[in-house]
């Protein structure tokens, strides 16, 4: 096969290849590839291949290659998908934990802190006192509270953390 007799076959059959196709994919820019691979195809082993019938042979080749291409993207899309759960869920494996025991747990270490320095961090925390209201109501300096506050801290993460919860600690800070 020439040159003049490939670009014969590619203008007489090419629009009708795209038509054809389109029953497949309407997405031209597969529709193109494909049909650019077909030609490329024939082209490359013009001196191999023996062709009784170039427009049968066009057509199948079209249309195995297409739904070759099409197989492939649902396999790809498939394997995307698998991939995406399998990622989603070691995440959600990660980031899951049992509120309830890091409650318990929290509370237990606000228990185990000293009277006052746990008197001054309830103030705090839970009754959104300011440091400046906990200094008036107990009668002691803001730097008593600001000291206070920072062994109460510094004891709950501790507690927190040896119990891989030290990552939920900015929840209370």
């Amino acid at each position: 096969m020439d040159i003049a007799t490939f670009r014969k076959y590619y203008d007489l059959y090419y629009d009708q290849l795209c038509h054809f196709l389109n029953f497949y994919t309407q997405d031209i820019t597969v529709i193109e590839d494909v049909l650019q691979e077909v030609y490329l195809k024939l082209w490359e082993n013009r001196d191999e291949i023996e062709i009784q019938y170039i427009k049968t042979y066009l057509f199948h080749a079209a249309k195995n290659r297409v739904l070759n291409h099409l197989r492939d993207e649902q396999n790809r899309h498939y394997l995307l998908e698998n991939w995406f759960n399998q990622q989603k869920q070691e995440k959600q494996g990660k980031e899951c934990y049992d509120i309830e025991q890091f409650t318990t747990l929290l509370y237990k270490a606000i228990d185990q802190l000293p009277e006052k320095c746990r008197e001054i961090f309830i103030l705090s925390r839970q009754e959104k006192l300011t440091y400046k209201q906990i200094a008036e109501k107990l009668n002691i300096s803001v730097k008593t509270i600001e000291a206070q506050m920072g062994i109460a801290l510094k004891r709950i993460r501790e507690t927190l953390a040896t119990a891989s919860f030290s990552f939920l600690f900015w929840l209370i800070q």
